[in-house]
Order: structure tokens, then sequence, then C-alpha cells
């Protein structure tokens, strides 16, 4: 074993980097196997020189997260022994990757946590027709949301338009107290929920005032066409192949769209008649489309919400196995 050591310039940065009690230092040494020893602004490495280089990496990446003025928590710290040896390609294309894919919101700023998130924030940058798919927890909608309102600040769309297909999952809509609007908003909550974690809550009301923030079922898109907006459907596995269609032929001028959902959750009757599944196959060929996958490895939810969506896709793997032999 060798050693090396690392001097931080500024610290107060330093003591933020070590976290309570050096909590984010034990967190690297476990799960890296490497020993850190921190004393005045300096952090000595010890372990074999692979650890030593993941560890080096790490601490740098955080530190100039710091720098950024952005805050560091432990779940920061998983999400940069995550991106350990992404900096240098996208991890899908192969292509560099931009080496600053942080989102300034007025609420917070947002960089990604694992190495599909970052594939995705650079999808989203790139590409005027985004799919991201996957399981709950792993920031699909969340990561568009704040996207596509980033944009509308900037004046680079006029509109911000946020659907959903209205799907009945075991409930009778008709039987809800309320006009439409108070029916239908239970499904929508979880946008607007997304929409208020990253912007001032009186920023989003007087925007949905003006019309340059819609959030709407999907059924109310027929038979328009969204010009220089930034249009999001989520929960996309509940959209018929008809529904999922005519959602798509929206696009208009000056518009980008994303499709948010995971296929293995449909509400559907008909599973098979998914418009989220028979998309993913229909167009990924075309240029200027972009699919990022997700797993159960890219949940940044709660360590539990992880396991669980693990315990539920080996299930579906081993009742899969007697079939397919």
């Amino acid at each position: 074993m060798t050693t090396e050591t690392l001097t931080f310039e500024d610290n107060a940065r330093f003591v933020e980097l070590c976290g309570p009690h050096d909590t984010h230092l034990m967190l690297l040494e476990q799960r890296l196997g490497v020993e850190l020893l921190p004393r005045g602004n300096t952090i000595t490495l010890k372990g074999p020189e692979g650890a030593r280089e993941e560890a080096r990496a790490a601490l740098t990446a955080l530190y100039q997260r710091l720098q950024k003025g952005l805050e560091l928590s432990l779940p920061d710290v998983e999400a940069a022994l995550r991106l350990l040896g992404e900096g240098e390609a996208d991890a899908e294309t192969g292509k560099p990757a931009p080496k600053d894919l942080t989102l300034t919101l007025p609420r917070r700023s947002i960089t990604p946590r694992t190495p599909a998130q970052a594939h995705y924030m650079n999808a989203l940058r790139e590409n005027e027709l985004v799919f991201g798919v996957g399981p709950a927890g792993t920031g699909k909608t969340y990561l568009a949301v704040a996207h596509g309102i980033s944009m509308l600040l900037r004046g680079e769309v006029e509109r911000l338009i946020l659907s959903r297909p209205a799907v009945e999952a075991g409930e009778r809509i008709g039987f809800l107290p309320g006009d439409m609007k108070e029916k239908v908003d239970p499904y929508l909550r979880p946008l607007y929920d997304a929409l208020y974690d990253v912007v001032h809550a009186d920023l989003v009301d007087k925007r949905i005032e003006k019309n340059e923030i819609e959030i709407a079922p999907l059924a109310f898109m027929r038979g328009r066409t969204l010009a220089r907006a930034y249009v999001i459907l989520d929960e996309a596995q509940n959209a018929s192949i008809a529904q999922m269609k005519m959602f798509l032929t929206r696009l208009g001028e000056g518009s980008r769209m994303v499709i948010t959902g995971d296929p293995s959750q449909t509400d559907l009757p008909n599973p098979s008649e998914s418009g989220l599944a028979d998309a993913l196959g229909l167009l990924t060929n075309i240029e200027g489309v972009a699919v990022t996958r997700f797993t159960g490895d890219d949940v940044v939810r709660h360590r539990l919400v992880r396991d669980i969506v693990k315990a539920y896709d080996d299930r579906a793997a081993r009742r899969a196995a007697p079939r397919q032999a």
C-alpha cells in the first residue's frame, strides 16, 4: 500500500467536503476500500493504486460541486460514487459528455446522480424527442420538468405543457366529487409537485395564470399543434397506441417533447396496447429521437425503494424463466 496527499485551499469547503463527523469520508472509505485521513486542509489517501485513484476522482468532483455553491450531503456522495468513470464519455453513445450538466433553478441546482441520469440530461439538451423509461424513483419526470422549466425561464420555449393519461387504476373518475378539473387534478398532482420543488410556488402560479405553464390530461391534447413548447407526457405506459400517435404528432416548430414511463407498470386492461412500448419499438432509430433506459440501480429515492424495485424485478425474472425454457 502507498499513500498520497490531496490539498484543498478553502478551509470552510474542506469541512463540508469531509461531512459532519467525517461521515462523507467514512462512506468513501467503506465503498472504495481506501483509508482517508483528514488533517488541516489535507486528506491523506492510503490504499491500492486503483482505490486511491477512484477516491481522488470522487473527492475532486465533490469539492468542485462545493466550489459551484452547491450543497453536499450523503446522497451527493453516493452520486459521485455512481458516476466514477463517467466523465470522459457518454455511457451509451461513447461520445464526449458535457463536463457540466448542472441545472440552476430558483429553488435548487440539480446535477445527475447516476450515469443513466447523466445520459438522460445530456439527451434532453441535444434532442427534440426523448424517451425516459424505467422504474419509479429514478428521476425521469423530475429531471424532465426541471429541464423544461429552465428552458421556459431562459426564453428558449414559450410554454411548458405537462400531461398524463387519466387512466382509472382501480378508481372511477365519475364517482369522484367536483367538476372535471377537480376530478383529474389528483392524477396530475405529481407534475405540480415537481414544479413546486424546483421553482417558487408564486412564480409557477403566475405562469399558469398566463398559460405559459399548462398541466392537463392527455385527452385535452387532441387537435392541437404545440409550437415553441416544451411538452412532457408522464406515465406514458397508460396511453393507448392511438393516444400516443395523437400526442407525438402534436410536435410543432421549435418544440421539445419528453415521454416518460415504466412499460412494466401499465394500468391498461390489455398491456399489449400500451402506446409507450409500441413507440419504443417503432421510433428509436429515427434521428433526433433519444432513449434513456433506467434500472433499479438508478433509483435515487430512499435505499428501500431501490431494494423493493429489485425484489419485484427478480421475481418477474424468475417467473419468466420457465416460460422461456
